[in-house]
């Protein structure tokens, strides 16, 4: 039935505000046959899609996965032999703790081709959006963008360096690990760093707490944060309210002038 070059295209869907996907994703999504997308992405997202092609989701909500990733894997490799092009559609960046490289992998080992459009990052848009920004002359010369989780489902080691430099850190689906993250800055004697949690960044449901290491976690639990959540440490997160004194400074002397 189908004669078409079986292709892998990984896209990245952008943070999460459906205004951020790139041209070329939505130029991607146009002309795809099967589409198969995560729970983070913006369902609005569907709309650009080829009205004919096949919509198959694979996320992962409230702990339970529709599809192992092995299977997501085979359904790849299989959907691009019996229809073409497969699009594999995920919120942020693909190759920012999102696996396309090992989908892309897998389908190169059946010869199937493989290209890749970026996404923009949560890591960097999500603090944007609440004017955070990870790096600052004088504040952080550096980021760190650290998972929370490995896939032995242990805080990564590299959480623990990071606590020690004075970069920016982001931590990406590190909530069911910040007791452990916030005692590691501790143990470095960076009780007053200011910490911020952004839930649902980018989105018309975002919240955001902020604190420092020795408040965030009172924080969290008044304000009912959780999942899905960037974790940003580090003396940038002060911007956010320094802009916010700068832009009440020039209101009150516009009036009084």
């Amino acid at each position: 039935m189908y004669n078409k070059t079986p292709k892998l295209t990984v896209v990245g869907a952008g943070p999460g505000d459906v205004d951020l996907i790139t041209l070329k994703a939505v130029k991607v999504l146009k002309k795809a046959d099967v589409v198969l997308y995560d729970a983070l992405v913006n369902e609005e997202l569907l709309d650009f899609i080829n009205p004919n092609a096949e919509l198959i989701f694979v996320g992962k909500r409230r702990g339970c996965y529709r599809y192992q990733q092995e299977q997501i894997n085979e359904l790849i490799v299989a959907r691009a032999k019996t229809h073409g092009h497969v699009v594999r559609l995920k919120g942020g960046d693909p190759f920012i703790f999102g696996r396309g490289a090992e989908e892309m992998e897998f389908a190169a080992s059946f010869g199937i081709e493989t290209a890749m459009v970026p996404g923009i990052s949560s890591s960097l848009a999500v603090p944007a959006y609440q004017n955070i920004p990870v790096t600052k002359r004088g504040s952080a010369e550096s980021f760190w963008v650290i998972t929370g989780t490995t896939k032995e489902h242990k805080l990564s080691n590299d959480v623990a360096l990071a606590a020690k430099s004075n970069a920016t850190v982001v931590v990406l689906m590190g909530m069911g690990k910040l007791p452990e993250i916030i005692k590691l800055f501790q143990q470095e004697n960076k009780n007053d760093l200011p910490v911020a949690i952004i839930q649902n960044g980018t989105r018309s449901n975002e919240k955001i707490g902020i604190g420092t290491v020795d408040t965030i976690l009172e924080v969290v639990k008044e304000q009912e944060l959780s999942n899905p959540a960037i974790i940003v440490l580090g003396e940038v997160v002060n911007h956010r309210a320094v802009l916010a004194n700068v832009q009440e400074e020039y209101s009150r002397e516009l009036i009084a002038s």
